[in-house]
């Protein structure tokens, strides 16, 4: 089939600043494409792609040009070309959102419960950075929200405040009751990482993402020995977009848990590659969106119904759609601490 994509560039802008250990974010750019064929006249599949500066592996300069020449490549050959797309997982997840949305006919790119509007995917709720007042306020607008599983980014104010926030939530609620997952971003330093897990741990943390910076193979290594709890990792996986270094980088350190961000860590392929390798090696998985808009949350959303099937039990990292205040319009609601897929 032949096939015709525009590519529509846009700012979007958070309704609060979004912090994280490696600065401070108000807007958030995207490349959308629409995705059309000559052959089926009035059917448009549309996809994003959204690379976070400083992070993602195809944060590179002529981002728009690299994606256009990309595109152009599809549209001469009809398929995707993994071969030349692994390198760049923002881009290859947008022209995958966009294909199967063409192919699909609507925005429940697959057919799952989820995409019926039968069930609901749990998810964790997200404390950002900020003040001690700010992330306290927030964690308790989660708690009132309904969530049983928090999630804090921690790193950027003193550790004694964030240990301060823990010791709330664990005298309000055993772990029983709620779940703390935790994200340094890289935020300590080795020498210190294995002092901090222990302090952290004595308020029953699920796990913590990320505690040391990544491309450090033995240490992280170590730090999964020796933690007290359990550890994911996140910008550990960026840029190992081989199937075989992904087994290989899982074989050495052996964490607990992968947090997959489909933009970040393969697109749609890469992700399924990944939980195939953890599951190999029983490491447990979720998958979480990267600031993406509506746009690529639904996609995220609905892989994820796919990729783990009905009853999905481990709450994932999904509720970043209402960051924006000028969001795309999709069919998506949180209510309470489920994100539902709202069939007309």
């Amino acid at each position: 089939m032949k096939y015709k994509i525009n590519i529509t560039e846009r700012v979007l802008h958070f309704k609060l600043p979004a912090g994280t250990s490696r600065g401070i974010y108000t807007t958030r750019k995207s490349w959308f494409l629409e995705l059309t064929s000559p052959e089926m006249p009035g059917r448009c599949g549309v996809g994003e792609c959204a690379p976070l500066p400083s992070l993602s592996c195809d944060d590179i300069p002529e981002y728009g040009k690299t994606l256009r020449a990309l595109c152009d490549k599809f549209e001469q050959e009809g398929v995707i070309d993994y071969a030349v797309m692994r390198p760049y997982p923002s881009m290859l997840f947008g022209l995958e959102t966009a294909l199967r949305h063409f192919e699909a006919g609507t925005a429940a790119l697959f057919d799952t419960p989820f995409s019926r509007g039968e069930e609901g995917i749990t998810i964790n709720g997200l404390v950002w950075m900020g003040s001690y007042d700010e992330m306290l306020s927030r964690m308790e607008a989660k708690i009132e929200q309904g969530f049983h599983c928090i999630k804090l980014k921690i790193g950027a104010i003193d550790f004694d405040s964030e240990l301060d926030l823990l010791r709330r939530i664990r005298e309000r609620f055993s772990h029983r009751e709620m779940t703390i997952r935790l994200d340094a971003n890289g935020a300590f330093r080795f020498d210190e990482a294995l002092y901090k897990l222990e302090l952290l741990s004595q308020y029953a943390v699920h796990s913590i993402e990320q505690p040391i910076v990544a491309r450090q193979w033995g240490n992280m290594a170590e730090l999964c020995r020796e933690s007290p709890l359990p550890i994911a990792l996140d910008e550990e996986l960026i840029g190992v977009n081989q199937p075989e270094m992904k087994a290989h980088i899982l074989n050495i350190i052996k964490p607990a848990y992968i947090v997959l961000k489909p933009s970040l860590h393969g697109g749609m392929r890469g992700t399924e590659e990944w939980i195939a390798a953890a599951r190999a090696k029983d490491i447990g998985t979720w998958i979480t969106s990267a600031l993406e808009s509506n746009v690529g949350l639904n996609a995220i959303a609905q892989l994820t119904a796919h990729v783990y099937g009905r009853n999905i039990r481990v709450p994932q990292g999904l509720g970043t759609g209402q960051l924006f205040t000028d969001n795309i319009p999709m069919p998506l609601e949180v209510r309470g601490e489920k994100l539902w897929y709202a069939v007309e």
